[in-house]
This record gives structure tokens, sequence and C-alpha cells, in this order.
């Protein structure tokens, strides 16, 4: 079985799982594993892995809106390097210290190949999750989408410098915190927007109708994109942005767009049911996690 098929097999067993991270008295916690060969391109730098690792669990911390407060990560390679070791653990502090939390340490393993799992530690007394978006809200993104499928590209090209650069996201947590008295339900976008849109739906109960003219998109992609339809597949369908996806009623967006650090951008409205964008069905397809990049 795939990814999603695991995990709504598991569903009934995990009561309190099903959100980016789960909360306990509090304290909000996740996990992520990533791989060298289906996560990191050949010139990802190991400041770059140890960022990006750590970076991606502080985004499910930020979907929670919640406060990031301390991240571990285990690091696993054939051999220890030392220049490597002291690199990744500079990103991952570097990623950490961005958004006001302490990277602590974690585990050293030997491996076939270079693996790291990362956790991360988040507050809050209200979190948000994905099951509370209702038909007469607005479909909201933070950023721009489409910056790691740009990122891969250039990474094919040997545009490493670059590369490296636009896989550096910044986790959007101090965005997360603020849109949280807002959000009605909100998620990231690590598996790309068209399949979280699809999330958001499951987990609500709810519809979307989006906007493809509203839809931010990187810079970056117009840089690598070969045609429209390319654009459109680094943007909607690639996932690992790691932007905030969220629904909030259309009577907040103004007070949210103020209170963000972030741009917010209104993609589309909250529908009774259906996924679609501009009148026809929108694939629930993105990222699956064990899976080489496309």
């Amino acid at each position: 079985m795939d990814e999603r098929a695991a995990l709504k097999l598991l569903a009934g067993k995990l009561p309190d799982a099903g959100d980016d991270a789960a909360v306990v008295d509090g304290l909000v916690l996740t996990t992520d594993m990533l791989h060298e060969t289906t996560d990191f391109p050949s010139g990802t730098t190991r400041y770059t892995a140890g960022w990006r690792a750590v970076g991606a669990s502080l985004s499910d911390i930020a979907s929670m809106g919640a406060q990031a407060v301390a991240a571990v990560a285990v690091y696993a390679a054939p051999e220890f390097e030392p220049d490597e070791l002291e690199s990744f653990v500079t990103g991952a502090s570097d990623v950490c210290e961005s958004v006001d939390a302490r990277y602590v340490g974690g585990d050293l393993d030997t491996f076939g190949e270079f693996t790291t799992t990362t956790t991360a530690l988040g507050r809050t007394d209200s979190p948000i999750t994905r099951s509370g978006a209702q038909p007469g809200d607005v479909l909201c993104v933070t950023g721009t989408l489409g910056r790691s499928g740009a990122a891969l590209r250039l990474f094919d090209r040997g545009e490493t410098e670059r590369a490296n650069e636009l896989f550096r996201f910044e986790p959007r947590v101090a965005a997360g915190r603020a849109l949280a008295p807002h959000a009605s339900a909100m998620m990231d976008s690590s598996d790309g927007l068209a399949r979280s849109v699809h999330q958001l739906s499951e987990a609500s109960g709810c519809g979307f109708e989006l906007d493809g003219e509203a839809i931010p998109v990187a810079e970056s992609v117009r840089d690598v994109a070969e045609d429209e339809d390319d654009k459109q597949t680094l943007s909607l369908f690639f996932g690992e942005d790691f932007e905030l996806v969220f629904t909030i009623p259309e009577k907040a967006v103004s007070e949210a767009r103020t209170a963000s650090p972030t741009s917010v951008s209104v993609i589309g409205e909250v529908t009774a049911s259906g996924v679609t964008m501009d009148g026809e069905p929108l694939p629930d397809r993105g990222y699956t996690h064990g899976q080489e990049m496309i």
C-alpha cells in the first residue's frame, strides 16, 4: 500500500493522529523522516539538508498555529564526515533560530544512505486543525508556490548554489501564530496545493472551488517552466513548499492580512462538496513520501 492507504489503515488505531501534528496537554509534537535518494537531490549541501529537514517539522508546528519550542534530529550516514556533520547541525540550528526555537541535539547512527529523522515540539492552547472549514469561508495560502519544484530543476541543471537557496524555505511559524485567531482550518502544503485542498475537503466534509489565476506562483517557477502546463505542475502538484493552506471567514481576510508577516492570497472559496478549479475537477495529485521527487 502507499502512504495514504497506510495512514487510513492506522487512523482508527491512532485517534490523536490526522493533522500535521499531535496535540497533548498544550504541547504540539511532530516527526518526519527524509532520505538522500528521495528527498535530497545531488548537490544538496548538508547545511541545506539540516535546514530543510528540521524546517519540515517546524512547518507542521506552524500549521497548528503553535509557537515552535525545540527540535531534535537523527543523523544517519554510511560514515561520519566531520565537515558534513557540523554543516548539518549548523543548518538545523539556524532554521530553529529563525523561528525563535532551539535545536537541542538528537542521535547518530550508521546507515547505507544519508537519512535523517526530525522531531519538533511546539506549544499552543488553541490548535488549528484541518476539520473546521465550512461553506462561506474563503481558501487562502501564504507566500508563493512552486519554489521547491523550481529548485529541483536547477539541481538537475547543475545550478546548485541557487537550488540550495530555494530549498532553504522559511517555516511559517510566525504567520501560523498570527493567522490562528482567524483561521477555521489549516495545514501546510508539503504534499502540494491540490492534494492539500483535497485533504482539507476530506477532513472538513466540504468542497472547494479554486481560482487558477489567483494562485501565487514563485518567480523561480517562471524561470524554469517549459510552458503553462509545466508551471501548473510545479505550483499545484509538486509540493514540498511548506506554505500554509487555510480557510477563513471572508470578513476576517483584511485583519488576517494585516496580522500576518507573510503575504496572504485568497485563492478560492469553500463549497458544499467537490474540489474544482475554474469549474473543472482538480485532480487529487501531489507529492508522496517515500517516492523520488518528480
